[in-house]
């Protein structure tokens, strides 16, 4: 077989730096379609993007060329330059990350999931949803 031909979805979820409301609700769909962009640029396929103010969920088939590790640090990277030259406060993202495989019968689900993401959150905050995704996982949370 002369080419590779990789499925591999993710649900990658990482905070701002030190959980401050900094992404607007003005400013998040510019974000949420500047990723796509970034991820469309490594070869890699942005299914959805979305989130709040404080954190942000992504999924994406990561395809064949990179690892997570690096998809998400050239995600936060790219993302917190194009961030910082927009007028307000200093904008960074928090060190760590949650990333989970997604079976493709779930992709729909967590879809609907990231694009609803206002729903839970009137329910919990970022903190308890990521203690939820985790233990669904079987991670313990090590802050």
């Amino acid at each position: 077989m002369s080419s590779s031909y990789v499925s591999n979805h993710l649900h990658i979820v990482f905070s701002t730096k030190e959980r401050l409301r900094s992404i607007s609700e003005k400013l998040q769909p510019k974000l949420w379609a500047y990723m796509a962009g970034i991820l469309k640029n490594h070869r890699m396929h942005a299914v959805a993007v979305g989130g709040m103010e404080d954190h942000i969920h992504v999924l994406v088939n990561l395809g064949a060329t990179l690892s997570i590790a690096k998809a998400v640090q050239i995600l936060k990277a790219t993302s917190s330059r194009w961030m910082n030259e927009h007028p307000s406060p200093r904008f960074a993202w928090q060190d760590g990350y949650f990333a989970c495989s997604v079976s493709r019968s779930q992709v729909p689900m967590v879809r609907k999931y990231i694009a609803n993401q206002r729903e839970p959150h009137k329910k919990r905050d970022f903190a308890a949803e990521l203690a939820l995704l985790l233990k669904k996982h079987g991670l313990d949370i090590q802050e």
